[in-house]
């Protein structure tokens, strides 16, 4: 994992989950604060509804055939952020679906979740506390097992 002389991760790329669940519990700032550099895909942004923040790049991909084989196994958006994955050199890759997740680490490729986000957040120190934020996640529709839940808590000092 490479670090800017800032402290921040360099590069990521988003799928629209992180994006919308960030929205919803009001803490889509983070992103930028963390990394450097946001992107998604033209997918992704349609997905995910809402007018794009300014420090959010939208990038198309240049290997459609690619994202369709892709497509095959994950969705749309998934598939585009997968396939840019291999195109643009990224730090992480933000996916939360399982076949999204597995299909991106058989690629090779280094994936984070929403939450291990909300655990860096934690670690930065832009949030004090993770299990309210935590607690608002599961108020939206995003599912998060107790055993996930416990672990990130105790990942990040508060069990």
């Amino acid at each position: 994992m490479k670090q800017m002389p800032s402290g921040k991760q360099s590069l990521i790329i988003t799928d629209a989950s992180c994006l919308i669940i960030l929205s919803k519990i009001g803490q889509l700032h983070l992103l930028p604060q963390l990394f450097n550099n946001v992107i998604t895909t033209p997918e992704i942004a349609n997905e995910y509804g809402d007018a794009i923040p300014e420090w959010l790049k939208v990038i198309a991909v240049t290997n459609q055939q690619l994202q369709g084989e892709y497509e095959k196994l994950v969705n749309r958006g998934e598939a585009s952020a997968i396939t840019l994955a291999n195109e643009v050199e990224c730090d992480y890759i933000i996916i939360d679906d399982l076949q999204g997740r597995k299909l991106a680490l058989k690629l090779g490729l280094t994936v984070i979740g929403t939450l291990g986000i909300m655990l860096k957040a934690k670690q930065a120190g832009l949030i004090h506390l993770l299990k309210p934020v935590l607690e608002q996640i599961e108020n939206t529709n995003f599912r998060i097992t107790p055993t996930l839940f416990e672990t990130i808590l105790r990942d990040a000092g508060e069990l």
